[in-house]
């Protein structure tokens, strides 16, 4: 194995919003709201979790200081040289940027970072393709193709490329407009392009473009088939998207897109929820529905992260509703989950059944 000098930074405000119900921390005002609403940092116990049990021969590692870097790799016994520090007493995307820049010229040959999309674009603009990058998946929202599917394929990943096993690959960087995406509007653009360790089980897909038109049809008889089975008193707890949307318009309801909704007996009890509302609300019978995202197959952990480990322990993994169009399923070789408990993570993996139609459904992998 040859020596390699890595370099770390962690994004700490990345992903502090998903369990308190918004959609990013992008801004100081999101990052504000977030912390009024009880929000927690992530990104260090995700970072954790990928680099706890990387152990690699020969590795050196570069790093910025405080909680961007320094205290987790000192925290693991790490040999590392902290580059720079924040500026503040905070942290901001300046600070990710000027971080990257001294990464690069310390000649690093894997730059590893924990955050979301934001980060990456950031990180991705400073270096463009001249550096390879890897990231730690801790953020809302991740639509770029840059990103482990979870930590732990992060460290195999590491490992991998470190070892000559993994090579590089052009992937796509995306980012969200998060007011849009507030809103209930997903307004995805492309930000380039970066050089990324490849492993396909490692890794996350590129997110399919779109809908087809076709789809709607299929949506439709998904809708009405669930809502046919829908248990009187039980309590649905609907993630994001379109497919999952279309159950509640089934309902003549109302239903928040990009967020997550609470319905019982066919009424609306709450929308755009945030955990602590979801597990103040739960009772005897409760159930999850949820959809896959497009291309990437995320079920758990993208998007969705009101939807938090202690929700589906208390709800139960087997009371968990898969639906999808066929559409979205193309290309996938099984589902993801990453609630952040690895635990868990291990006892939802397996076959489950996807409903895919009114009379359709498809066993998947969860892996």
């Amino acid at each position: 194995m040859l020596a390699m000098l890595l370099g770390l930074i962690i994004n700490p405000i990345a992903g502090m919003g998903g369990r308190v119900g918004l959609k990013g921390t992008d801004g100081g005002e999101a990052l504000e709201e977030a912390l009024k609403r009880g929000a927690e940092p992530k990104a260090r116990d995700r970072a954790y979790i990928a680099l706890r049990t990387l152990r690699l021969e020969g590795a050196k590692w570069v790093t910025w200081g405080g909680q961007m870097g320094e205290t987790l790799l000192a925290e693991l016994g790490y040999e590392f040289r902290v580059l720079g520090r924040p500026v503040g007493p905070g942290t901001s995307a300046g600070d990710t940027r000027e971080a990257a820049t001294a990464m690069e010229a310390a000649g690093v040959g894997l730059l590893i970072f924990v955050g979301g999309d934001g980060t990456a674009a950031d990180i991705v603009d400073t270096v463009d393709m001249r550096v390879p990058v890897l990231g730690v998946p801790s953020g809302v929202k991740m639509y770029s193709a840059v990103f482990a599917s979870t930590p732990q394929a992060a460290a195999e990943l590491i490992g991998a490329y470190v070892a000559g096993e993994a090579p590089l690959t052009e992937r796509e960087v995306m980012d969200i407009d998060e007011e849009a995406y507030r809103g209930g509007r997903l307004d995805a653009s492309l930000k380039g392009y970066a050089r990324t360790p490849f492993k396909a089980s490692l890794v996350l897909s590129e997110k399919t473009a779109g809908p087809m038109a076709d789809e709607e049809p299929v949506k439709d008889g998904i809708a009405e088939r669930i809502v046919g089975e829908m248990r009187p008193g039980a309590l649905y707890v609907l993630g994001p998207g379109s497919t999952v949307g279309r159950i509640a318009e089934r309902m003549g309801l109302r239903k928040t897109l990009l967020g997550v909704d609470l319905v019982r007996d066919g009424e609306l009890l709450a929308g755009d929820v945030d955990e602590e509302t979801i597990l103040r609300s739960l009772g005897p019978d409760n159930w999850i529905v949820l959809s896959p995202l497009g291309g990437q197959g995320s079920l758990l952990g993208r998007g969705n992260q009101q939807i938090s480990a202690e929700v589906v322990r208390r709800v139960g993994p087997d009371h968990i509703i898969i639906v999808s169009t066929p559409h979205k399923l193309q290309g996938l070789t099984g589902l993801s989950v990453d609630t952040g408990d690895p635990e868990l993570d291990d006892d939802l993996r397996g076959f489950r059944r996807v409903v895919t139609g009114f009379h359709e459904s498809r066993l998947m992998r969860v892996v």
